[in-house]
Formats: structure tokens, C-alpha cells, sequence
């Protein structure tokens, strides 16, 4: 049996409640592996109809730019993504709720917002699933930590996570382990382009030209993730194997340690996670006001 017949994911309509990249993402996901029809999908905004055009055109998905209304995609789907920028969360979720029903399922894409913050805003009976995608799902390498509400059925779940296989791989944790997903992958992306950035400039400074240098580092990156994810062996080990005693390799890394490089990524992933929590903090405070 298929993934699509599993689901049943192609005979439901979809609405993403918010139409920046993530939700552009998640959307290009499921239409390029065929799991549902653009015109299927609609996708919303509070006022960026130039942005909405852009995405019917590109996508052929839904907009109010074809002639109906949000309130109408929203009523008539079957999932809605919560896919507003955090500030402006519990005021435009608050807004939609006369629109919603108990049998929708409820998909939040937003940093930080709890389960039990779009309870209260959407009531108690909604189903809800709390994700953390990355940016990578843009190109379909996505990395999605997801996490369910008491209400969300077996189905819902496997909907959930056919979703957002069409964009990478998820995981399914504990809500309270949100905040590392968010540490480790939600954030994860960019300190590995800061990382890119230093070698690409050193390596100008030694004397290659940027162009040179930046496919070199780039290849080099892919190269060594492959490596991890094809051999199966742990980072550690392979580590291990590629530096020579007393080789360039080791040279380059005892500078790497003795600058505790290892220290300051976790004190940045630990950062990042504390953050998403403070967002998550703000965004109560915003809705108990």
C-alpha cells in the first residue's frame, strides 16, 4: 500500500495560514511528490497580494487573489498550517477560530508557540500538532522535530508524518524536547553556512580566489555529511580516521580546541534553545493580556 493511499492525503484540502518560506516549503514539498494537486492548497496572508500572486503562479495553489475569501479556505480545509511570523500569532490565531471546527487538523509551524497556547486560543478539542521544520525543507532535506496534542487521531499522525517526510525526515519527541529540535535543527542550518563562511574567507586570505574557494568548501561539506549518513559510521570515528599524527589535520583541530570550539556550539545550541523559549514565554504573555 502506498503512502498515498495510507494517508489519504489527496482527497483533503489543505490551507497554510501564512505564506512566507516555510509555508512555501512545505507546499512545494507535497506538490513536487505528488501526494496532493496545487489546487488543493490554499495559501493565505494578511495583506501581500503581489506574494500570493507569485505563489498561484509559480504553484498553481489557491489564493484570495483567485476570488474567494480566507475565511472561506479556512472553513473548507481539512488542514490548517499555523504558519504566521511568532508576533502576530496569538492575535491571528485568536482571529480565525469562529472559522475552525473540532474535525480539522490543526499543524503549527511557528517558534516557540506551545500546544497548550493554541488550546486555549482554539479550545481544548482541537487537534494539534507542534512541528519545528528547518530551512532546508526548502530543497526537500528538511529535519522536522513533531510533536501531538491528546486529540490528534492515529490518522492524523500518519498525515502529519507523511507531510513532513515530503520535506526531509521528521522526528517525533516529547513537546518539552521542542526547544532542543529547535537548538539543534531548527537552528542548526546557519551555523553551518557561519562555519562555510569562515572557511570560505580564510581560504581567500591564503590566496584562492572566492569562486575557487567557495566550491571547494562547499564541496568539502557535502562530501563529509555524505559521508556520515552513507557510512553510518559516528562524526567521532570518522574524525579519527582522517587525522594523521601530527599531520595538518591534527595541526588544524588542537588550534580548533585549545579556542574551545566544541564549547562555544554547545553554548550556541543551548542559547538557541533558551531563545525558543523566551519566544514561546513572550507569545503566553501576549494571550494572557
Amino acid at each position: 500500500m502506498s503512502l498515498l493511499t495510507q494517508t489519504g492525503i489527496a482527497s483533503l484540502q489543505l490551507c497554510f495560514y501564512g505564506a512566507g518560506s516555510m509555508a512555501e516549503a512545505i507546499a512545494r514539498g507535497l506538490i513536487n511528490e505528488k501526494l496532493v494537486e496545487p489546487g488543493r492548497i490554499s495559501m493565505l496572508n494578511k495583506q501581500n497580494r503581489e506574494r500570493l500572486a507569485e505563489l498561484h503562479e509559480r504553484y498553481g495553489v489557491q489564493t484570495v487573489v483567485q476570488g474567494s475569501s480566507n475565511e472561506a479556505y479556512l472553513q473548507g480545509a481539512d488542514i490548517i498550517f499555523l504558519a504566521m511570523k511568532p508576533k502576530d500569532a496569538a492575535d491571528a490565531i485568536a482571529a480565525i477560530r469562529p472559522y475552525l471546527s473540532p474535525k480539522q487538523l490543526i499543524i503549527s509551524v511557528i517558534a516557540g508557540l506551545s500546544i497548550s497556547s493554541i488550546e486555549y486560543l482554539l479550545g481544548p478539542e482541537a487537534a494539534i500538532v507542534r512541528t519545528m521544520p528547518n530551512t532546508s525543507s526548502t530543497i526537500g532535506l528538511g529535519a522536522t522535530g513533531i510533536s501531538y496534542s491528546e486529540s490528534v487521531t492515529p490518522q492524523q499522525k500518519l498525515l502529519t508524518e507523511a507531510i513532513m517526510g515530503s520535506v526531509g525526515i521528521h522526528a517525533v519527541v516529547e513537546e518539552s524536547l521542542q526547544q532542543a529540535v529547535t537548538g539543534v535543527s531548527g537552528s542548526g542550518p546557519a551555523y553551518v553556512y557561519y562555519f562555510m563562511e569562515a572557511m570560505i574567507d580564510a581560504a581567500c586570505q591564503l590566496g584562492l580566489a572566492q569562486e575557487q574557494a567557495k566550491e571547494l568548501v562547499v564541496q568539502t561539506v557535502l562530501g563529509a555529511a555524505e559521508m556520515v549518513r552513507s557510512t553510518g559510521e559516528e562524526p567521532a570515528e570518522l574524525r579519527r580516521k582522517v587525522t594523521s599524527p601530527n599531520g595538518t589535520t591534527q595541526a588544524a583541530l588542537e588550534v580548533m580546541a585549545e579556542n574551545l570550539f566544541s564549547e562555544t556550539i554547545h553554548k550556541a545550541v543551548r542559547r538557541s534553545a533558551e531563545r525558543a523559549g523566551e519566544l514561546g514565554e513572550t507569545i503566553e504573555r501576549s494571550i494572557s493580556e
